[in-house]
């Protein structure tokens, strides 16, 4: 497994890192985690060079980071980098605009979850702490900056970073100005091209890590989807997979699928578009299976991608704006 630099904070990442939120299961997740394999899957991934691992106390209430405490025990001679993100007060996915800062992320939320996500983890200390949510209009409150200040000063966090809303890249560059930031992590993907317009570039200047996530928009870059595929009730799928989504994700695969080459799979190539970017630090596959694992860890050592394929793929990029359902 190759690594890279995640940007100023100089840490060395798996350039495949492992997104938790499948894993833990419960309300507003995924349907289908088992702790059993979904810890054999971990294993599998810190065996194979996995190092970088991304939770939030919002999946599974806490559940995820637990099972990631777990594997840090299991293996305490690696050096795992462990991001974790703060739920907004308001539990309201995406920030609405015109919210307050006060409404979603104050003082005694922060240090609240802070301590909650340390005891899950049991850590002394988190390598990577993200805002949730975000809206760019919070970028000069005094209120979060001096926050995290005193969390770095006392040695309870190494970084910062925050998770951009759902197709909105763009909604975080002031904040990146302010120099308190130390990663993004942003949707970015063969459909999701935005983050290289603007939100890339900033990265580069200020040495700031990307972390890409949702690689497979959600399902649809698997190639596994129908028109007719349903989830079980109260998986956050069914709620995002509305017809009107299905029907224009599924024609878009199946339009994608023509270009796939013979002996690569969906998936595969959906990674490997990613990492072509040396603006990513680490992209954040969701896994359940050592199966999964074994094949998203894989590209991990994958060759370049040859550049009429890129110039192809580019052409399926797919700009969205925010909706009731996107979430």
């Amino acid at each position: 497994m190759r690594e890279r630099r995640f940007g100023r904070l100089g840490w060395p990442v798996s350039e495949v890192g492992y997104g938790m939120w499948g894993i833990a299961g419960g309300e507003g997740g995924w349907t289908g985690a088992d702790d059993a394999s979904g810890a054999v899957a971990l294993d599998t991934a810190v065996e194979l060079g996995c190092t970088f691992f991304d939770t939030a106390w919002i999946y599974g209430r806490g559940h995820s980071e637990q099972l990631l405490g777990e594997l840090l025990r299991r293996y305490p001679g690696r050096n795992l980098t462990v991001a974790t993100k703060v739920p907004p007060k308001n539990r309201v996915w995406p920030s609405a605009k015109g919210a307050r800062i006060s409404d979603v992320f104050p003082d005694d939320h922060l240090w609240s979850y802070l301590r909650m996500s340390l005891d899950n983890l049991g850590v002394e200390a988190i390598d990577l702490l993200q805002f949730h949510v975000w809206e760019d209009s919070w970028a000069t409150d005094p209120g979060w900056q001096r926050t995290i200040q005193e969390m770095r000063e006392r040695g309870l966090i190494r970084g910062v970073g925050i998770s951009v809303n759902r197709w909105e890249p763009w909604n975080v560059l002031k904040t990146l100005e302010t120099g308190l930031i130390d990663a993004v992590q942003v949707i970015y993907n063969i459909f999701d091209q935005a983050p290289e317009d603007e939100l890339f570039p900033a990265c580069r200047e200020l040495d700031v890590a990307v972390v890409a996530r949702v690689p497979f928009d959600e399902g649809t870059l698997t190639g596994t989807l129908t028109r007719d595929t349903t989830w079980p009730a109260g998986d956050w799928r069914s709620s995002y997979f509305v017809p009107e989504n299905l029907e224009a994700s599924v024609t878009r695969a199946e339009r994608l699928a023509k270009v796939v080459p013979a002996g690569v799979t969906m998936p595969e190539l959906a990674l490997r578009f990613i990492l072509e970017d040396p603006t990513v630090s680490t992209v954040i596959p969701g896994m359940r299976s050592v199966r999964h694992v074994q094949a998203n860890l894989a590209t991990g050592t994958a060759e370049p991608l040859p550049a009429e394929l890129m110039a192809e793929l580019r052409r399926h990029r797919w700009d969205r704006v925010p909706t009731e359902w996107s979430q």
